[in-house]
């Protein structure tokens, strides 16, 4: 595809139907494009690398459902499984086999995870791993970091990156001024603000939860000193930490960013790739802790459709394609040449540039200074991302409509798929300088 070529009729015909009968059209906020400046493609299907809008043009797609497939898109033995699942029934409100296999498989690439919970949504996870924690300690209190997105929550939409950032949206209303007072918010990277914290209030914080990795401000990882230093303060001040790997589990290694940097968390949640790209979320942790979610204790959470038998069939075949650790070989290799390629066209168009990557996750970022937290993220120019974004998708490549996303590079990519990204990036860039 070359620019101007793009087809739109029907996708616009579709979109003002949307509107009609959806809030903004989407289901998502991101999803209206309006931080790009025009309106969204509808998909009609995906396949391996790429997507294919309803007036047929084709995206190498590096949004991946926004992370959870790793495989790419209708992945062979997945399509066999879900068929055959679906065969089956499709909810039981009932346990299944298939949830015990899908829990054991986690369990043991997840060592710090000695139990788990099944839900429907990374939020669920997160949300319910903040209620566990703040029963366990009898403390009220949660440290988050700004930009870190840990679902849609309340008391957790405070600072909380990606889609407020790119909707320039305050702290969200409906979300009463005394659960976000149970919020406290440091930036992220931040080690003496976090010590500033927890010597204010040593006795009230419950946990503190934060992404190894960031994903919702653009990827920004966690440097190894300040995730550490976590561990540390939360052990001495006797609460506890929360990895959301809801992104990063299964994705930066088999076991999670956890794996790569040798920490264990207390509770760990997931989402995304353990559920092969169906709606799916877990969280889980030390015995001791999980024991007091019910029946064993009572902290209560329950869902009608959590461990759904399709979800977790999909997930197991995902996770037993991703033992082979040369799968992370090559979605290493493969993410380096786009690294590069993305670097060298943006320097041969003398366009300043950042680029943060972590594994097969990156976001170039359209600044001259590095970017290690929200802040350095709110600065970047969001213009220049958004003519990007525009050029690329009329080249052919689908990128999150966000300066504050990530790529994601999956197995499916070729290097006819790299290619092409960074040949259209070199004409975008040298377009928009």
């Amino acid at each position: 595809m070359t620019e101007g070529a793009r087809k739109t009729k029907r996708s616009r015909d579709l979109f003002a139907r949307a509107q009609r009968v959806m809030p903004g059209g989407v289901s998502s906020p991101v999803r209206a494009y309006r931080a790009v400046g025009i309106e969204p493609p509808i998909i009609s299907f995906g396949s391996g690398a790429q997507v294919v809008d309803v007036d047929g043009n084709q995206y190498i797609d590096y949004v991946c459902a926004y992370g959870p497939l790793i495989l790419g898109h209708a992945y062979p033995a997945v399509a066999d499984v879900l068929a055959a699942a679906a065969s089956r029934g499709t909810a039981y409100g009932a346990t299944s086999e298939l949830e015990i296999e899908l829990a054991s498989v986690i369990e043991e690439a997840f060592p710090s995870i000695e139990l788990l919970r099944f839900v429907n949504s990374g939020t669920e996870a997160t949300m319910s791993a903040l209620r566990l924690a703040r029963a366990y300690t009898g403390r009220s209190k949660i440290l988050k970091f700004e930009g870190g997105y840990h679902g849609h929550a309340d008391g957790l939409l405070v600072q909380a990156g990606s889609g407020q950032a790119t909707l320039s949206l305050p702290d969200s209303p409906g979300v009463p001024a005394s659960f976000a007072a149970e919020t406290l918010v440091a930036a992220y990277n931040d080690v003496s603000a976090v010590e500033a914290l927890f010597e204010a209030c040593r006795e009230q914080i419950a946990a503190v939860i934060v992404e190894p990795v960031a994903g919702n401000m653009g990827v920004v990882p966690g440097s190894p000193s300040f995730l550490e230093r976590l561990r540390e303060l939360t052990s001495q001040y006797r609460a506890l930490l929360i990895f959301d790997e809801v992104i990063t589990g299964f994705r930066l290694c088999y076991g999670g960013a956890q794996t790569l940097l040798g920490i264990e968390p207390d509770l760990t949640c997931l989402g995304k790739i353990i559920g092969g790209g169906l709606p799916v979320g877990a969280y889980g942790g030390r015995r001791e802790i999980m024991e007091l979610v019910a029946p064993l204790g009572p902290v209560y959470q329950a869902g009608t459709l959590s461990g759904n038998p399709l979800a977790m069939a999909a997930g197991i075949v995902t996770l037993k394609a991703m033992e082979d650790r040369s799968v992370y070989e090559q979605l290493e290799v493969k993410s380096i040449y786009l690294e590069d390629g993305l670097r060298r066209a943006a320097g041969e168009a003398e366009v300043p540039v950042r680029i943060n990557r972590a594994g097969s996750m990156l976001t170039m970022f359209f600044t001259n200074e590095d970017v290690t937290d929200l802040s350095m993220a709110k600065r970047c120019d969001t213009g220049r991302y958004a003519a990007y974004f525009r050029s690329m998708l009329d080249h052919g490549i689908f990128l999150a409509p966000s300066q504050f996303e990530a790529m994601f590079v999956s197995a499916a990519h070729g290097d006819a798929d790299v290619e092409a990204t960074i040949r259209a990036a070199e004409q975008t860039l040298s377009s928009i300088r």
